[in-house]
């Protein structure tokens, strides 16, 4: 068992493939896959995602735009910076949390004449 505590969540900051979410442009879209589900999320304006997939299919609310608090190790501890990251568990605005995360794909929006 890993040990969470905070030095080792910061020792592991600088080798996290993560998605950042000053990266992303409004029409950018990713598509998820956890350990139990797949999301596909559209980069929305004002800090605003559209999101479906997963729980929110399961709960006939996708899609739903929400904001993303940012990823957790699994406890409080969170990095607000980010979208996504492997092996991290991904926090929505409702504080619904997905399971780890194991594949990020990234769709830019196409560029338009």
């Amino acid at each position: 068992m890993k040990n969470f505590e905070l030095s080792y969540m910061v020792s592991q900051c600088s080798s996290l493939l993560e998605v950042k979410k000053n990266q992303l442009k409004a029409g950018d879209h990713i598509i998820l896959k956890t350990y139990n589900s797949v999301y596909k999320i559209l980069v929305d304006t004002d800090g605003k995602y559209i999101v479906s997939g997963g729980w929110f299919d399961r709960n006939n609310m996708s899609p739903l735009r929400t904001t993303i608090n940012g990823c957790t190790w699994g406890g409080s501890v969170i990095k607000t910076d980010i979208i996504a990251a492997c092996g991290l568990f991904l926090e929505f605005g409702n504080r619904l949390k997905t399971s780890r995360i194991k594949e990020i794909f990234i769709f830019p929006m196409p560029c338009q004449n």
